[in-house]
This record gives C-alpha cells, structure tokens and sequence, in this order.
C-alpha cells in the first residue's frame, strides 16, 4: 500500500512539473539502425538553428526534446553512421522514428574521437567508461576469445584480480563489490574456466557501460563500481547467422525477425570442447572439462508506443577427477521488460528480473561420500519513470523491490556429521526508492543530484542466534515470511 501512494505522488509531482511548461511542444521518439532495426543507444540530436541544444537517447534508444514553436532542422548521428537531417515545423507535439545508415563509403584518413577534448569535466557523470564492441574486435585475444571483462581490465583505475582471472578491483575495491548487469539481471559470478573467460559472449552484447565513480541513483547494492551490459535484441529485417571456430572453444549466432519490423530474435550459445580431447587420452578418460553458455531474446513492438522485452542467460562450468571429485557452478537469469511512452515527455521501463546463482562440489573415497552446494536466488521487481523536463532538465525516479534466497552451505553425504551442519535457506528483502534530477544551469555549469533510499529486511522461516561480545545470548524462530529485522 505504501509503495502504491509513493509512485501516485511521483505521478502526481511530475504531472505539476509538466503544467509548468504548456506553452512549449514537444518531438519524441526512438533513433534505430537502418539494417537491423535495434535501437541505438547514445545517439545525438542536434538543432542547427539552436546550436547549445541537443539530447542523446537514452539506454532504450529513447529521446523527449521540449522547444518553443518553430521551424527546426534537425541532426541526427552517431558514431559509424551518416547523419540524418529532417526539418520540421514543429507546432504541435509529435513522435518521430528515424533511421540511421552506417557509412560504406571510402574516406581519406581521418581521426575520429567519440568524446569532446574536455568532457571528463564538462559531464556531471565523472569516471564513466562507454565500452565499444567493435574495439573490442580488433584487441588481441587469449585462444581466440574476445572478452570484455578482459577488456576493462586494460582502462585506467581497474586492475585484474590476478594474472588470468577474469574478476577486476576498481580503485581500491574488492571484486565482490562490483554491480554486474546484463540486461539488469545480476551476475554473481562472471567466470568460466576458473576465471580464465568470462560468462559475457561478446556475440550477444549491445551495449556496456563501465562507472567507476560516484554511481547514479539508479543503481545500488554495491561499493567499488558497477558494470552495465546490454544484449542485442536481434535483427527484425533479415536472418543472419555467425560463428567462429577457436582453439578452445566454438561459438554459434542466429538472429532474425519473428513478425518483420515487428518483432525479432537472438540466440547465442557456445562450449568449450577440451573434454573432447580428455577422452582421447588413455590417463585422463574419465575427467571432465568444459564450459558452455547460452543467450536468447526476443521482443515484440504492441503499439508504437508500447514494447515488450524478453531475455534470458544459462551458463555452467563443469570440472571433474573421475568418480572422486567433481564441481560445478554457473548462472542463471531472466528479465521480462515493458518500455512504454506514457506521454511525449514520460518514458517508462518495468522490469521483472531472476537470477540464481550455484555451486557443487562432489566428494567421494572410499569410506566417504558427500555433496556440498550453495545458492543465491534473487526475484526483482523494477519500476522506473525518465521524465524530459525541457532541454535543461530530465529527472528519473523509480523503485526496486528485490526477494533474496541465499543457501550459505548445504551438506549431504553417508556420514552422520553431514546431518547436523544443513543450513535452511535464509530469505530476506531488500528495496529502494531512488530519484536523480540533471539540470543545465549554463553552458559551462550542469548539476546532476540523487537521492536512494535502501531497506533491508530479515524473512522469518529459520533460527537466527544473538551475540553480544561474542557469545551467545539467545535464540529466536522466527515463523515464514515474518519481517524479523529491518
């Protein structure tokens, strides 16, 4: 019920601001790739007419640009695209969709930059890194795998966590307190092969934004950093199918309109295949080694206003000694997303996201034989509104209502002892409402200010222990579902 009055109130204070600003029109809409369709992400818009004004899509492609009545021309561009210039007498408020062709045509050498000489001091948004994925490409690999957690480890103020390990430290902090996304799912564990790989196949991503300073308001939950991975949404013109065959693995793509122009999918997958040449050895037969991964996403446009997103990871690592010792880990996650234009000034993103995270390990001798297996089960529900205010003013305000289940540690085997250490999962909930408003004061001076507010709450289902200076002073049973602390 609480949650029901705070997003009334948020609706009811942005309809106030908007009120503020009748006499004005507004142009909306998306920018997308000519050939494939996909929104782009990042893309500027510029007016010739009024040269201190202009907007970028945002992370759906999405853009709100609020002027006085007039005659504009309008630019379009992004990086590897020709630009698009429509004029328009904008009178009245309308929605656009425009297109963008990438450049086939040959050019004398130039150099392009991505970034103005003095933006990492004019963006209120300090320590961002933008990662391309066709930079990516052209970096030289280990065993043919092109890797973007890799990749950042090379940026300024990220370090590897070892020599060959995919985790990073960023300025000062551990690996674990680094936020992980792809597609708002979190991944608790982004490594395959002990480290040596990530879980990402860059086949699948879009998009990846690497802050490494003072976080949005959006995000929360961790200290050091936090990693923002998009997957492709798939081609809803033509089918196209890639892969590559590398010296430890193979990967395998396929994407495609489901309804063309209307809907489309992406599928990725691959899989190590060095247990193949276990099996070829006489020694090692019986020991297994591999790593697979498998992306898919699908999205279907309902209205020209409405869309509906829906993608999924599955990943395991799988490590064996014959019948003796056996591990196992991997990654699962699914987002379920509604981007939605309430208004030409309103933009609206629900996401309902799963992640689950486990481990096992198989021991077994002569006399003994036992299990032991972990897990983190995450359910989160994600409301978020972007309102464009005008040119000089674009707020974002929304909730997080997350469900955690964490199994610390389960044990089962023959002997007696393994009876007495099982552990009940423990399940708690953690929300946060969170606003950021980014406002241009001047030319020279922008003001980007956030609020996040985070609650933690302890479920009932367990018996939890009280300690004070170290020992143990009482018990409580808390009864399912029962908030026991917040």
């Amino acid at each position: 019920m609480l949650h029901k009055y705070i997003i009334t109130g948020i609706l009811f204070f942005l309809v106030l601001l908007d009120n503020q600003a009748q006499n004005k029109v507004t142009l909306n809409g998306t920018i997308r790739d000519k050939a494939s369709g996909e929104e782009i992400i990042g893309a500027t818009i510029r007016i010739a007419e009024l040269s201190k004004i202009g907007i970028s899509t945002n992370e759906y492609g999405f853009f709100s640009l609020t002027l006085e009545p007039g005659n504009y021309t309008f630019i379009t561009s992004y990086i590897g695209y020709e630009d698009y210039i429509e004029k328009i007498n904008l009178q009245a408020t309308q929605s656009i969709k425009w297109t963008l062709q990438q450049k086939s045509q040959n050019l004398e050498e130039v150099k392009i930059v991505a970034k103005k000489e003095n933006e990492n001091i004019t963006q209120t948004t300090m320590g961002v890194e933008k990662i391309n994925m066709k930079d990516i490409a052209k970096l030289p690999v280990l065993f043919g795998e092109k890797d973007i957690l890799k990749t950042i480890q090379l940026l300024p103020g990220v370090k590897s966590a070892g020599e060959g390990n995919s985790g990073f430290y960023v300025r000062g902090g551990t690996s674990d307190q680094n936020l992980i996304l792809l597609d708002e799912a979190p991944v608790y564990n982004a490594s395959h092969l002990l480290g040596f790989f990530s879980t990402f196949n860059s086949d699948a991503i879009k998009d990846a934004i690497l802050i490494k300073g003072n976080s949005p308001a959006q995000y929360g939950g961790r200290l050091a950093s936090v990693l923002d991975i998009k997957m492709n949404e798939g081609n809803d013109k033509d089918y196209h199918a890639t892969g590559g065959i590398g010296l430890i693995s193979s990967r395998l793509s396929i994407e495609g309109p489901i309804q063309k122009e209307k809907s489309s999918f992406l599928v990725t997958g691959r899989r190590t295949y060095a247990d193949v040449f276990l099996q070829a050895t006489e020694d090692f037969k019986d020991n297994t080694l591999y790593f697979y991964d498998l992306n898919a996403k699908a999205n279907y446009r309902l209205d020209k206003n409405n869309r509906i997103f829906l993608s999924g990871y599955l990943g395991r690592d799988v490590l064996g000694l014959g019948d003796q010792f056996g591990i196992d880990w991997g990654n699962t996650t699914g987002t379920l997303r509604w981007n939605s234009v309430i208004s030409p000034k309103l933009f609206s993103n629900t996401s309902l996201i799963y992640s689950d995270y486990d481990y096992n390990i198989q021991i077994q001798g002569d006399d003994i034989k036992f299990n032991i297996n972990s897990s983190i089960q995450d359910w989160n529900l994600k409301q978020e509104f972007q309102y464009f205010q005008s040119t000089k003013s674009s707020w974002r305000v929304g909730l997080n209502l997350i469900h955690h289940e964490l199994a610390p540690s389960r044990f089962e085997g023959d002997a007696e002892v393994f009876n007495s250490l099982n552990t009940v999962s423990r399940k708690s909930l953690e929300n946060a409402l969170y606003a950021n408003h980014v406002y241009k004061l001047t030319n020279r001076l922008n003001i980007d200010y956030g609020l996040r507010l985070s609650v933690y709450s302890i479920l009932g289902g367990d018996t939890y222990n009280v300690y004070h200076n170290g020992e143990k002073t009482e018990s409580i049973v808390l009864s399912k579902n029962k908030i026991g602390k917040t």
